[in-house]
């Protein structure tokens, strides 16, 4: 009875060796998307200042220079300066918000209550940071816009003020998720942690039973990255505020330990079986975590760019929807109110340690970039690194030049028969050179599926026929916003 039906139970036992890898192939994306979280983190404290100053200091001795350029600055110091203004900012308006009287206040409210309370703030933080980093975009891009072109904006004051508003909203969100997991940790019956770590696999409930495609695994999967990362920082400031609380005793570290390995524990379980299930009930291999992985390490190569607007760490940030910004805000302010800096020594010990975190942050890109390399390799996507961007001249055709994209829910298709995951298109700066790399994301999105364009037409026609396709096709590949087919 077995032998006459061979392919339904060898398909049974390639599921169950399905989920038995799921867990090493998930934790090695889950691996290596928070390192590149943590790159964009460390940009905020590290190199953010200096090219702050360095932006700074060209304005200020722009005299000298004369004006031989229209621009005062240049866009991506432009961007910095704003970035800079926004977290200074923000930073002074986080002193008027007392965490102590917050955290009394929550540890006043019932268990149910704060249980309430705790689901409310992750829907929120979902809800406002898909829309937060439409704000800092809209920003940047008012900011450092072509003056020739017509307006079409309310002007960059306002937009300004808009992205202050949401980093300092967002950042008092945080807290307030920081404060109830202090009041879980500090609960003497540990009631409402186990409350809050049950919630974790009430997800597993919501999520399982739904038909996923491998662009919204993809999603889900960056979103899971991101969600992990906030929780190790939230973890952080949870010990830093324990630890001033007990002057700083080593001892009490320990009494923090176990409670922060099951935080920790649970949602790496929590992963591993809603990923385990989700592949079994959607028929998806194990090797799509490699793909994923493959098309991070892509957009992180491919954003190496010389004329770059923003740091590099920025364009895949985006991809997983992590905005550094608030949260940067809040560390700054934990610290800055838990450890006090007196003395000579205490200042040196300052700049040892600033000088520490750059020497991470550029260890931290030189391995991401290595490995990046490594797994675009293995993909075989180095070629597509390469190809130029095709311009479409009147009578000369480029037949030879183009490839040929197909698409099948937002998974691209190479020569060699491997998949990968398409990249979010990227805005570049009219006049930009033609030789700069782009991502193969743009000839993609705007090719129709099974179908070659030509491009040999006029230049014209093919410009403002291709542009209402991608403006359509943006808002489905948009990963920042969780927006889903």
């Amino acid at each position: 009875f077995l032998e006459h039906n061979e392919a339904k139970y060898t398909e049974r036992r390639e599921r169950v060796y399905t989920c038995m890898r799921i867990p090493k192939e998930l934790e090695k994306l889950m691996f290596f998307g928070i390192f590149l979280c943590l790159d964009a983190f460390l940009y905020v404290f590290t190199l953010l200042p200096l090219r702050v100053f360095l932006a700074m200091f060209r304005f200020i001795t722009l005299p000298c220079y004369g004006l031989r350029d229209r621009r005062l600055l240049q866009p991506a110091q432009v961007c910095d300066i704003l970035k800079g203004v926004i977290l200074v900012i923000c930073y002074f308006m986080m002193h008027y918000v007392d965490y102590s009287m917050m955290y009394h206040l929550i540890r006043g409210q019932s268990v149910i209550k704060l249980y309430i309370i705790y689901n409310m703030l992750e829907v929120a933080d979902r809800l406002i940071s898909s829309f937060g980093q439409d704000i800092l975009d809209a920003l940047y891009w008012t900011a450092t816009e072509p003056k020739e072109r017509k307006r079409a904006h309310i002007g960059v004051i306002p937009h300004f003020f808009m992205a202050v508003l949401y980093v300092f909203l967002h950042a008092i969100l945080i807290m307030v998720q920081a404060t109830t997991l202090n009041v879980a940790f500090n609960s003497h019956n540990k009631s409402l942690l186990t409350i809050m770590m049950s919630n974790n696999f009430v997800e597993i409930k919501g999520s399982v039973f739904k038909k996923f495609e491998k662009n919204n695994l993809f999603q889900m999967s960056n979103s899971d990255i991101k969600e992990r990362f906030t929780n190790y920082v939230l973890l952080l400031i949870v010990c830093l505020r324990n630890m001033e609380q007990f002057s700083w005793n080593p001892d009490h570290l320990w009494v923090l330990f176990p409670d922060v390995c099951m935080v920790v524990a649970s949602e790496i379980a929590v992963d591993i079986v809603k990923h385990a299930f989700i592949t079994k009930f959607n028929d998806i291999t194990a090797d799509v975590y490699s793909e994923y992985r493959a098309s991070l390490a892509f957009d992180l190569v491919s954003s190496r760019q010389k004329n770059a607007y923003t740091d590099y760490s920025d364009s895949v940030s985006r991809r997983m929807g992590f905005i550094p910004l608030p949260l940067a805000v809040l560390l700054i302010r934990v610290v800055t109110s838990s450890i006090k800096v007196q003395g000579v020594l205490a200042y040196v010990c300052v700049v040892l340690f600033y000088c520490g975190l750059i020497s991470l942050k550029v260890l931290n890109s030189i391995v991401l970039l290595g490995k990046s390399c490594q797994y675009v390799k293995e993909a075989k996507m180095e070629e597509k690194l390469f190809n130029p961007v095709l311009t479409a001249t009147p009578g000369k055709p480029a037949g030879k030049q183009q490839s040929t994209f197909k698409s099948t829910q937002g998974i691209s298709t190479d020569e060699n028969g491997s998949t990968s995951v398409t990249s979010q298109p990227v805005h570049q700066k009219e006049n930009m050179p033609s030789l700069l790399v782009t991502s193969n994301s743009d000839q993609f999105l705007t090719t129709p599926d099974g179908e070659e364009k030509d491009i040999s037409q006029d230049s014209s026609e093919l410009k403002h026929r291709s542009a209402k396709k991608d403006l359509l096709e943006i808002d489905r590949f948009t990963i920042c916003g969780n927006r889903i087919d």
